[in-house]
């Protein structure tokens, strides 16, 4: 029995797989991120989460043969690692478990495991890639100055067109009529309140505005199109410098997939396919294969030595 446990800035999930690739259990809690809210949280929210999915498939901590923990942050504070490595052991009871990055969920459930590249874009951005053994990550700094192409990313910038649309510094469009009534505001200005004060700069809350700036590039916005066409190359942009950073040569096939709500907004993906042919012609993008969580329990399978096989991976999907 496998665990795959993939974090995130909004929600944790949580899924045991067998060997025959049936998922057996799923589970849900909130955001494993916890540089807000301080280290501690990352075991609160794992040991909620454990216990969901052990009651959903009717087992105990002690039946999982491996786990494999992709937590937002990790390696990011050397200084927290000995917490965020310790975290499941007090939740498990045992030390048949991984930790590391949840790009690494991304790159495992998207690709299968195999040699390639993954990008991520759901509240924050990262791509992961793997060749021969090494692994390259690019990205991932954080919504104060980096995570380009995020939905993070995308909000504010939707924000901030808002602001300059209510200002008359900006034409009008859809994208604050769409604001508004979201936010259900009585004045333009009081979308600072909200945001600073009500909603207390919560980076899953911002990130969700992301949904109303494709919103409003579907309506013919033309600053949301804008926001989202630069999104999708940022993530390519992300992509390209892992492969050079990996050292795929020249006419080698680069296998390259995506994971994260963000490319849920067709114009990001539409953008995004775009600037990767631009960029290398021997990127062969691919739809995701699993879903991040899936991911993080194959690979669990694989670090105990027991990949899952074909059968039971097709039985995944």
């Amino acid at each position: 029995m496998f665990l795959g446990v993939d974090g995130g800035g909004t929600k944790t999930a949580f899924c045991l797989v067998d060997r025959s690739g049936r998922v057996v259990g799923r589970a849900a809690a909130g955001s494993s991120y916890y540089f807000s809210d301080g280290v501690d949280l990352v075991e609160r929210v794992l040991r909620q989460g454990v216990d969901e999915v052990c009651a959903a498939a009717g087992l105990t901590p002690a039946d999982i043969d491996h786990a494999f923990f992709g937590l937002p942050g990790y390696g990011e504070v050397a200084g927290d690692l000995p917490v965020l490595d310790a975290a499941p052991r007090a939740v498990l009871g045992h030390d048949r478990y991984v930790c590391d990055n949840d790009m690494v969920c991304g790159w495992a459930g998207s690709l299968g495991a195999v040699d390639g590249i993954n990008v991520i874009s759901g509240t924050g951005s990262m791509t992961y890639g793997e060749r021969l053994g090494r692994g390259v990550r690019v990205g991932g700094w954080g919504e104060l100055f980096g995570d380009e192409g995020s939905a993070y990313w995308i909000a504010t910038r939707g924000l901030n067109a808002f602001a300059r649309m209510s200002d008359g510094r900006l034409p009008e469009g859809p994208l604050a009529g769409v604001l508004r009534r979201h936010l259900d505001s009585a004045s333009d200005l009081d979308a600072i309140d909200i945001v600073h004060n009500r909603w207390k700069g919560s980076r899953g809350r911002i990130a969700a505005l992301s949904r109303q700036v494709a919103e409003a590039a579907a309506l013919g916005d033309a600053s949301a199109t804008a926001i989202l066409t630069e999104a999708g190359q940022e993530l390519a942009l992300l992509v390209d410098t892992t492969r050079v950073r990996l050292e795929f040569g020249r006419d080698e096939t680069v296998p390259v997939s995506y994971s994260g709500g963000t490319f849920a907004a067709g114009a990001v993906l539409e953008a995004f396919t775009g600037a990767l042919k631009g960029r290398y012609t021997g990127y062969e993008l691919r739809r995701p294969l699993y879903e991040p969580v899936i991911g993080a329990a194959l690979y669990a399978a694989k670090l105990a030595g027991t990949p899952l096989d074909r059968t039971a991976l097709d039985a995944l999907w």
